[in-house]
């Protein structure tokens, strides 16, 4: 089997690196700041990636390209034996990242006014794409307890619910920046709750594969067949395998009706093939 020395150094100043070159001056960090990313890690990606993307640049042609049943087919598979979760791999949206995809099914799944729900403290952008499409942000805050362990509470969650009715719940697990992985009875509760209320959960699973020994995760819809039919899962190897500036990720909507109204919505913004050198590393 491979193996990888983590800890060779990569200079990345004056490659346009965001963290390092571009945020510097834009006066959110100093020059000499280490940027400690999860998103953008200064690993160099797996062998098998870089040997693709080459093969692919020594081609010279990159037009137009959609992903095929091989490509469907791996995406599919690694989800299967990774994380026991199988689905049709024709329900598979690629999109240019989780974030973009969230803020599609915010705009695929309510109108302006609408309440969508959130835990925070929570990643960034989940707020962001609510408050940008003019939509009202609907917060459950998860609850710290006297051990140090962020749990949801739902008491609260369900009072969100019953009285905002919010017409979609962005769940973000494994849970960025808390370090969550929630328990199947947790994901199940939210799950009925939202099925409860009438409430779409669009679920951003793109650290799935960080989980560590001791722990496992759960994607959503695999808690309850009957879930499938009330969300989506949003899923990358942006994370996994620091390739976050080749702009892959691919949304799992097992429901027809579901996955129309997402498409109809990335297919209204104007979005149509995908990073060619993202479909080749992914």
């Amino acid at each position: 089997m491979k193996t990888y020395n983590f800890d060779t150094i990569v200079p990345r100043r004056g490659t346009d690196s965001l963290k390092y070159d571009r945020m510097p001056p834009r006066g959110r960090v100093s020059e000499d700041t280490l940027s400690m990313w999860v998103a953008d890690m200064d690993l160099r990606t797996a062998d098998p990636v870089a040997a693709a993307l080459k093969n692919l640049a020594d081609f010279g042609i990159y037009g137009y390209t959609e992903p095929g049943d091989a490509y469907r087919a791996a995406v599919r598979a690694w989800w299967r034996e990774r994380h026991s979760f199988d689905f049709d791999a024709r329900s598979i949206i690629v999109t240019p990242g989780v974030v973009f995809a969230l803020a599609q099914a915010v705009r695929a799944f309510s109108e302006p006014g609408d309440a969508i729900l959130i835990q925070r403290p929570v990643y960034y952008p989940f707020t962001e794409v609510i408050a940008d499409n003019k939509r009202r942000i609907c917060n459950s805050p998860l609850r710290l307890t006297d051990e140090g362990r962020y749990v949801p509470d739902f008491e609260d969650f369900e009072r969100r619910l019953a009285e905002d009715r919010p017409k979609l719940f962005l769940l973000c697990s494994p849970h960025n920046p808390v370090g969550r992985v929630w328990t199947k009875e947790e994901l199940r509760r939210m799950g009925e709750l939202c099925a409860k209320y009438d409430c779409i959960v669009v679920s951003d699973e793109i650290h799935a594969d960080f989980v560590y020994a001791g722990s496992r995760h759960t994607v959503f819809t695999t808690v309850d067949e009957s879930f499938r039919e009330n969300s989506i899962v949003c899923t990358s190897p942006s994370k996994s395998f620091n390739l976050a500036g080749l702009q892959i990720s691919n949304i799992v909507a097992e429901d027809a009706a579901l996955r129309k109204r997402l498409r109809d919505e990335i297919n209204a913004g104007g979005y149509s093939q995908a990073n060619i050198m993202g479909l080749a590393a992914c």
